[in-house]
């Protein structure tokens, strides 16, 4: 699907390269994913799916996806650019960011998410947010020990820093667990050189693909024939990872906030299928209001084993969350951080 009306861009030099970092490292995971599931047989690529912000006026994006294929329970490489060149009292100039999730269909690949955005301020320094996760079903310690080494290698005298962070950040309280295995997360990074902080985002950016890529094609190799059991612990581990993104996940709930022109981009890193009782037995561990999102979130659910959660239950899902942070402005306090709470939301706003 494409859109008719134009995209512009942001006028700002910076943001311009930091949408080439993050445009050529969307083009080099599409490439590295399709040839991974052509060679086990699943040769139909994914789709580009174009969306805009304010027709276009303010940018837009454009992502990648695929579900329900024989390798992806559902894949989205998404590359938004938003901007306020005709706003100047916006705190935010631009922010350009890349933002992926693959679910593989296969029990014993693991699932990766990965996030590298630019945030250029208008009167306050800009920064970076690098952030990469594995986040397997069926956890593999040969498979978290190479994940872990490329980013100790990737990221150098920055590796204890992003994991301390994003062991904080995937921290999920009410199961008393994390939701991956690996987890890195740099946020508001900047140094006195713009280039060098270019050049780390892309190296890092290029060793999580072609790590990940390694990791999924020698896991569909291996595992040609998940049985009954596997695909249980699947789904249990997509529940996990619907209730995290759903309940804790500021980035996601900042973006729906914001506005409500790509909810299906947003909330594309949702796993095509949850346990919906699984789910609503958590209630009783959530603080207040978080127990009521969660019990909305159920209600939106189709009463189904297992439940299905496509794109008509996420536009729901989408507006639950933004209907459940405007009632109650206080429960945001309650969501994930590193150490650094972005304030996404209030960039978007007018100073005056």
């Amino acid at each position: 699907m494409s859109v008719d009306s134009p995209i512009t861009l942001p006028q700002s030099e910076e943001a311009a390269k930091a949408r080439q970092v993050v445009t050529e490292l969307q083009h080099q995971l599409v490439d590295r994913l399709e040839s991974v599931a052509a060679a086990h047989g699943d040769d139909e690529g994914l789709s580009p799916i174009d969306w805009l912000r304010d027709q276009g006026r303010h940018g837009g994006g454009r992502r990648y996806a695929k579900a329900l294929s024989p390798v992806f329970n559902r894949a989205s490489i998404n590359i938004s650019t938003v901007h306020y060149d005709d706003i100047p009292d916006k705190r935010l100039g631009s922010a350009t960011a890349l933002s992926t999730i693959i679910h593989p269909d296969n029990p014993h690949a693991p699932s990766m998410h990965m996030h590298i955005s630019w945030t250029e301020l208008r009167d306050e320094k800009s920064y970076w947010r690098i952030m990469a996760d594995l986040n397997p079903s069926i956890p593999s310690p040969a498979h978290t020990e190479r994940f872990d080494a490329m980013l100790r290698d990737s990221a150098n005298d920055l590796y204890e820093e992003g994991r301390t962070q994003g062991e904080r950040y995937f921290f999920i309280p009410a199961l008393k667990r994390h939701r991956g295995v690996s987890h890195f997360y740099l946020e508001g990074y900047a140094t006195n050189d713009l280039d060098a902080d270019r050049r780390l985002a892309t190296d890092f950016g290029e060793a999580v693909i072609d790590c990940y890529a390694e990791l999924l094609d020698e896991a569909l190799g291996e595992h040609p024939s998940p049985t009954e059991q596997d695909y249980d612990e699947q789904l249990a581990y997509h529940t996990v990872y619907f209730f995290q993104v759903l309940t804790l996940d500021r980035g996601t709930t900042s973006g729906l906030l914001v506005h409500d022109q790509n909810d299906l981009g947003i909330l594309a890193s949702l796993p095509s299928f949850v346990d919906r009782d699984l789910l609503a037995s958590w209630r009783d561990r959530m603080p207040s209001p978080q127990d009521e999102l969660l019990q909305k979130l159920v209600d939106t659910l189709p009463d189904e084993t297992p439940t299905a959660v496509g794109d008509e239950v996420r536009k729901t899902l989408a507006d639950v969350v933004r209907s459940h942070y405007r009632a109650h402005p206080e429960a945001l306090r309650l969501q994930a951080s590193g150490n650094v709470i972005p304030p996404t939301v209030k960039n978007h706003e007018s100073n005056s």
